[in-house]
């Protein structure tokens, strides 16, 4: 990542209003813009989880997803994603595909830092282990689809505030996450359709 990095901001509607360095969107007044979340899974339906670098600015040593990110204006989301999770995780994905084209989510951090976000959500195939970057993640845990959802609905598991919203929503779309119905591009939003 280069310290030069753009997101691209949007209105409530998702269409694209301009763009501003990464760096510097993030705060306590936070514009909205445009994310994905990603959610790795191995051939067995194991979801791969990764704890964020203890420097990261938000939410900062947290398990979440697999990885998270920003699409580069004019980028498409699955190429994020891809470009993401190569340079978070050291993976080439065998398929990315599209799960809920329209989540978004708000939250605050105990020290007043806002996430503020359209984050459509993708599901990611791989046959490879991971080989984390350090500047990105701290650490990282296979686990059992069924398992993880199960132990985040519960509240057992201390997750991300984006990925605890997210699972039951994916929960909702069948038991084995292999087999998710992909989602209708049409849905995105305008900003990244």
């Amino acid at each position: 990542m280069t310290n030069d990095e753009h997101v691209v901001l949007v209105d409530g509607e998702g269409n694209p209003v301009g763009t501003a360095p990464k760096a510097a969107v993030h705060g306590t007044d936070t514009p909205l813009h445009m994310a994905f979340s990603s959610y790795v899974f191995d051939r067995e339906g194991r979801l791969l989880l990764s704890r964020r670098a203890g420097h990261k600015q938000t939410w900062p040593a947290q398990w979440t997803n697999s990885c998270c990110g920003h699409p580069l204006p004019g980028e498409a989301l699955p190429a994020a994603v891809s470009r993401r999770l190569e340079y978070e995780l050291g993976l080439v994905v065998e398929s990315v595909d599209l799960l809920l084209p329209r989540f978004a989510y708000r939250a605050v951090m105990d020290n007043g830092m806002v996430e503020n976000e359209l984050c459509p959500v993708y599901r990611a195939i791989v046959s490879v282990e991971p080989t984390p970057n350090p500047d990105e993640v701290d650490a990282v845990r296979w686990m059992p689809w069924k398992q993880f959802a199960d132990t985040v609905m519960s509240g057992e598991l201390d997750i991300s505030p984006w990925a605890r919203e997210q699972v039951p929503q994916l929960v909702a779309l069948g038991p084995d996450p292999l087999t998710w119905p992909v989602g209708d591009p049409a849905r995105l939003p305008a900003a990244v359709r």
